[in-house]
């Protein structure tokens, strides 16, 4: 819990708080007894992490866009935070192709109303924007990106992204640098634990077709991810923020993903669900020849391991093996807050 600790009487603001992310950061930050506000629209999905966890009765939730400059204006000016946390986004590739223009307004434009805060506000000390991986301009090679690789995203998700980080490199060099606010940006993997609900991603798709005693639907078997446990990211969003504000030189661009042995395809991460959900589940391959995915996609993680001194902890089998015992709860309608709280002791411990 050394990094929770140093958090403790911290003004701290996450945006997007309500989603499947920030939800599991608040609980970490209300357990290192921060004073944390949160800023996003309502959960986006039913059932919610948001709720079930409990999270929202004990921080300052504000309900917003992130697009309302002047509301997200008010919210950093009566919260006077320290710590920024930028985590509010639309989050799904194939969403995004149906909406790209909503897309690019939340994740564009919201990202300059967050760095347009913090530069009104010097109250922040410590700014981080939460990207992806997705970040990159594919080229299906077999090693990881690095963070002097090109910035390109193809779908307008990862493109708006990208663009994102773009944003934040601007007001680095334009604002940021002369007032002594220490920013970086995190390109995460993809993440996966207990209370994700949201619509095609793989793992809530495997709960909902074993819950329902079906053959799961893997329309992309042969795509490798670097897939890692929510918990994994949180940390080291945690660690980047925390580190930048104490020394300046930390601030930068990081990679945060897993080790290359955890970088698997879909058919082996369903495989490895199938196993630890048990009961004879399965599953099959069927593609449903939706738009364009990347096929291959790594990240090359050395630099935030020599910066920060920082490993992953939980392997792939350990991630999927948690998330299903997060599932296991909810589903029995046992004590969801209480299992969040023993999965998150567990890691930081």
């Amino acid at each position: 819990m050394t990094v929770l600790n140093w958090y403790k009487g911290k003004k701290v603001l996450v945006t997007g708080h309500t989603g499947f992310k920030g939800t599991w950061l608040c609980k970490m930050l209300l357990m290192a007894g921060a004073e944390v506000t949160g800023y996003a629209l309502e959960p986006p999905t039913e059932p919610n992490l948001f709720d079930i966890s409990g999270v929202g009765s004990r921080i300052r939730s504000v309900t917003g866009d992130i697009r309302d400059l002047k509301h997200l204006e008010d919210v950093f000016r009566e919260g006077q935070p320290e710590i920024v946390l930028h985590l509010a986004a639309q989050p799904i590739v194939r969403d995004s192709y149906k909406d790209p223009v909503y897309t690019y307004e939340t994740n564009v434009m919201g990202t300059v109303n967050v760095c347009e805060c913090v530069r009104l506000n010097p109250c922040v000390k410590s700014f981080l924007n939460v990207t992806t991986d997705k970040v990159y301009e594919n080229k299906e090679w077999e090693w990881g990106y690095r963070e002097n690789e090109p910035l390109d995203g193809f779908d307008p998700y990862s493109n708006s992204k990208s663009c994102s980080e773009l944003v934040t490199h601007s007001y680095i060099h334009s604002f940021f640098e002369e007032m002594g606010v220490a920013v970086s940006t995190a390109r995460a993997g993809n993440v996966i634990g207990g209370g994700d609900f949201a619509n095609d991603r793989i793992i809530p798709d495997c709960i909902r077709a074993a819950c329902r005693k079906e053959d799961i639907v893997v329309r992309n078997p042969c795509s490798t991810r670097p897939y890692q446990h929510v918990l994994e990211p949180l940390t080291v969003y945690l660690t980047i923020a925390k580190e930048q504000a104490e020394d300046r030189d930390k601030a930068g661009f990081y990679n945060v993903g897993p080790d290359d042995c955890d970088c698997v395809t879909t058919g082996q991460l369903v495989t490895i669900f199938c196993e630890k959900w048990g009961d004879g589940q399965s599953w099959i391959s069927q593609s449903d020849h939706g738009p364009h995915e990347a096929n291959f996609l790594k990240l090359d993680c050395s630099k935030i391991k020599h910066t920060f001194g920082w490993k992953p902890r939980w392997h792939v089998e350990e991630a999927v093996a948690k998330t299903v015992e997060w599932a296991r709860v909810f589903y029995a309608g046992g004590d969801v807050p209480a299992c969040m709280e023993a999965q998150i002791r567990e890691f930081c411990g």
